[in-house]
């Protein structure tokens, strides 16, 4: 089954201004947040791993696939970011990935993107690595089924968040598109919480001290990011054949009435294509590479970069401390 080119996050109009505001103040102070931590923590090779796990996860969310009702869902992968980066590297992950959607692809709308990277991304960051973090120690089997259960939270928290600001904007009842929304998104959960254990379960086999409490400082080899990017390509491979039917959020707004307030994505390869191509299958996946190659740039730029202005900043701390004594 081929792709149909429908959005998959909120496109724009959705939301009124005044709450796509507030959650860009609100993803703009988390994210800020994010950086500073991150530079703080960030190991020599974690910055090759986030950008295979950017790759990674941009190419996982192109793939649809079918749920009940003619309903389709996507992974979302914040928790798997989060486990294996830690949540503040994972959040920066995840807003490169739903940045390139939006601005390359016109995935997303660019007004709501605050709200976009906040449901999203640092939600599912947040919920996945609270209840990961939680049974550190345990049993490999306690932590998969936690680690299950927190990726179909993930998808529900995002869905409830992005319930609540369709319904602060005025485009549905509360009491309508609240139990739409997670009725719809708790079967796309369960597709989450099966991919996500499954990655997690390959890591831990292949990987484990990728795996824990200090996961942001794992060493990752070579081998394994040329692992990462393999998987990656074949998953590009495999996008024509997503699931074409319309995702969770399409189908409540399609049965509450309030799809046609979306505004249209125009540009040169929204819709993940390639207007040169005359190939469906083919257009999709020269745009996912395509995607792919952005997002790893980003995320591997981003990262440098806050290793070289913690290098700066390592040797103004330590003069400040080993100077001498002038009563010595």
């Amino acid at each position: 089954m081929l792709y149909s080119p429908v959005p998959m996050h909120i496109p724009d109009n959705f939301l009124s201004i005044a709450v796509s505001l507030i959650c860009w103040v609100i993803t703009i102070i988390t994210l800020g947040i994010a950086i500073s931590r991150t530079n703080k923590s960030l190991g020599e090779r974690q910055v090759p791993l986030m950008g295979v796990m950017a790759a990674f996860i941009f190419a996982a969310q192109m793939i649809n696939f079918p749920v009940l009702g003619g309903t389709s869902g996507h992974l979302l992968g914040g928790v798997l970011a989060a486990i294996t980066l830690g949540p503040w590297a994972g959040m920066l992950v995840m807003t490169a990935v739903i940045a390139v959607q939006g601005l390359l692809f016109q995935d997303g709308g660019l007004v709501v993107m605050g709200a976009n990277i906040l449901n999203m991304g640092i939600l599912t960051c947040a919920v996945g690595y609270g209840l990961y973090r939680s049974v550190l120690g345990s049993n490999r089997a306690l932590k998969l089924t936690v680690i299950g259960v927190a990726a179909w939270l993930s998808v529900m928290a995002g869905a409830l968040s992005t319930a609540l600001q369709i319904w602060l904007s005025g485009n549905a009842e509360v009491q309508i598109v609240v139990p739409a929304m997670l009725f719809v998104h708790a079967f796309i959960g369960l597709g989450e919480a099966l991919i996500t254990v499954a990655a997690v379960l390959f890591i831990m086999r292949t990987r484990p001290d990728l795996i824990g409490e200090r996961s942001e400082s794992a060493q990752g080899g070579k081998g394994w990011i040329l692992t990462g990017v393999l998987i990656t390509l074949t998953v590009v491979l495999l996008s024509p054949f997503a699931s074409a039917n319309p995702d969770g959020l399409n189908r409540v707004a399609t049965d509450l009435g309030f799809i046609q307030t979306a505004k249209s994505a125009s540009g040169p390869l929204a819709g993940y294509t390639v207007p040169f191509l005359a190939s469906v299958s083919a257009s999709k996946i020269v745009a996912g590479a395509i995607g792919v190659i952005v997002v790893l740039a980003i995320v591997f730029i981003t990262g440098r970069s806050l290793q070289s202005k913690r290098g700066l900043d390592a040797p103004a701390k330590t003069n400040r401390t080993t100077q001498p004594n002038p009563k010595s």
